[in-house]
């Protein structure tokens, strides 16, 4: 129990900067100082809260899990296309919405929209769409407190309690600091899980006998067959490309843009951005490869084993014998079990308050969903004018409540990996509402019958490749079960780790499905008043 005290004493650190934030704000009870802290960060908290609100479970062990089942091509697939494309986007979107938001006074995206479209409830239809595209991103991070707490505790702490741990935490602390608190405790726990990010990849491969021996070992292996780079086709890897425009659509990471105090702070974000990026996930993917190579720790000799049949008998088994051993076979707490194996109690547990400082960044989700139900329906239909905006926080406070209890009782029962959770849903479907975002800013003939479609669309797929998952079970590892091959062409699959669209995951066809409905839709319906056009491109 020693590292889950530890780690226990972390979570109530960043209780205190909560509480320590809301007795900073204490008096004010603003709408604009508990959701947005008066767009006031420094460029230090912006910067790293930024980062931190987006390396969140995913991240840490979602990243370290997909590698033990998949190799270093993980580290391909995600980090270096996210290196490039975020950055490029939070310079160019990410200032815009800062500039217009300071200028106009929006505190969510949806309010933009209202404005920029003179929609009112097509405002509402996206918000409720995000809403829900949101909920997942913050099951994922209760998911991973359960994990953590539940490995380093070596089963003591149940994974429902340690799930209930972090949800309350994250709970509290939202609840008492607003966005202060939350951009406090997200530099604070980005800054640590740098650290000891670093710290793990010495000690674990330290405990190996050395990176080298470590990467032999890999080499001769039987497992190696299974981390090879040609399981991963060229189409699901160009697919990957799409995802990082999901972290721009994304309701929490657009509202931590208005909350800077000056635009030159989005300089330093976009240069530092990609390092912090490299220094994240290239220790928990390498630390996921290598755990490939141990022997000496049955929870991993058991992963390893469950993998090895799922891929040589697993297409003679039914599928709810596929679905068992593909539980046996996660690696989403791989690197913990790497932790307590190899690091000395008392560091197991310092770096386990690491890896739960990055499990818990669904605190800006959970933030950002307060924000826009506040602003985008309490205050929308009439709630600020009628009760105030001292009513106005005190409703957002509950709503915390309500979406953290309903994403635990979902998390609880939640099938899939960290990884395809987030891959398949959260990051899906907002990369599909990207166009959205990009037509509102930079598109004149945009209007809100394109939003709309674009939204429809959006919610559409992300429900028909759930369903479709739900229904079609996942094959063994090896060749897709073919859905539908027109012409003898496959286009539609199923995968073992999804669904493919003529060789792509379903993210690039709805991304490409939402541009061309915004195109096509808004060439075919009325534009907004040249007044409100105004408003964004001046005389342009």
């Amino acid at each position: 129990m020693i590292p889950a005290i530890v780690v226990f004493l972390y979570l109530a650190t960043v209780l205190y900067i909560g509480i320590f934030a809301f007795r900073r704000a204490k008096g004010k009870e603003e709408a604009e100082d508990y959701f947005l802290a008066s767009r006031s960060l420094g460029p230090f908290v912006f910067l790293f809260s930024l980062f931190g609100t987006n390396m969140t479970a995913f991240a840490i062990l979602g990243s370290s899990g997909h590698a033990f089942s998949n190799g270093i091509v993980t580290f391909g697939l995600m980090a270096s296309s996210s290196g490039l494309v975020i950055p490029l986007t939070i310079f160019l979107v990410g200032t815009r919405v800062w500039a217009l938001g300071k200028k106009h006074g929006f505190m969510t995206p949806v309010q933009m929209f209202r404005d920029r479209w003179e929609c009112s409830h097509i405002g509402t239809v996206i918000f409720v769409v995000q809403a829900v595209l949101l909920v997942p991103y913050i099951i994922i991070g209760i998911m991973g407190g359960g994990t953590t707490l539940y490995t380093i505790s070596d089963g003591t702490v149940p994974f429902w309690f340690g799930g209930a741990i972090v949800a309350m935490g994250v709970m509290s602390y939202v609840f008492f600091g607003g966005m202060r608190g939350t951009a406090w405790v997200n530099t604070f726990q980005t800054v640590l899980f740098l650290c000891f990010g670093a710290i793990a990849l010495i000690v674990i491969g330290v405990g190996m006998g050395g990176f080298s021996s470590a990467a032999n070992a890999i080499q001769n292996s039987p497992m190696a067959s299974l981390l090879t780079r040609e399981r991963i086709s060229p189409y699901y890897f160009f697919s990957y490309t799409f995802i990082p425009l999901s972290a721009i659509a994304f309701p929490h990471i657009l509202i931590f843009c208005l909350t800077a105090r000056k635009m030159a702070q989005f300089k330093k974000t976009v240069i530092f951005y990609p390092i912090c990026i490299l220094a994240i996930w290239l220790p928990c993917v390498f630390l996921g490869v290598m755990a490939n190579r141990v022997t000496d720790i049955p929870e991993i000799r058991q992963k390893q084993e469950a993998r090895r049949v799922l891929a040589t008998q697993g297409k003679n088994m039914a599928p709810e014998q596929r679905d068992e051993l593909r539980d046996q076979a996660a690696g989403d707490d791989v690197i913990m079990v790497l932790l307590k194996h190899y690091a000395p109690l008392w560091l197991a547990g310092l770096l386990g308050a690491g890896i739960m400082a990055a499990v818990m960044a669904s605190d800006s989700q959970i933030l950002a969903l307060s924000t826009m139900f506040t602003e985008d329906v309490f205050a929308f239909y009439g709630g600020k004018t009628r009760f105030g905006e001292h009513v106005q926080v005190q409703t957002g406070r509950i709503f915390i409540i309500l979406i953290t209890l309903f994403a635990y009782i979902v998390a609880l029962r939640a099938p899939e990996t960290i990884f395809e959770l987030a891959i398949q849903y959260a990051f899906s479907g907002y990369a599909a509402l990207s166009p959205l975002l990009i037509a509102a800013l930079f598109w004149k003939g945009s209007t809100k019958w394109g939003a709309l479609a674009v939204t429809l669309w959006t919610a559409a797929t992300v429900v028909a490749v759930a369903v479709l998952q739900a229904v079609v079970p996942a094959p063994a590892p090896g060749p897709a079960t073919v859905l539908w091959a027109p012409g003898g062409v496959e286009a539609l699959s199923r995968t073992p780790g999804g669904t493919a669209v003529f060789g792509f995951m379903p993210v690039v066809p709805m991304v490409i499905g939402s541009a061309l409905l915004m195109i096509v839709v808004s060439l075919a319906t009325r534009k907004p008043a040249s007044s409100t056009l105004a408003k964004y491109f001046g005389g342009r």
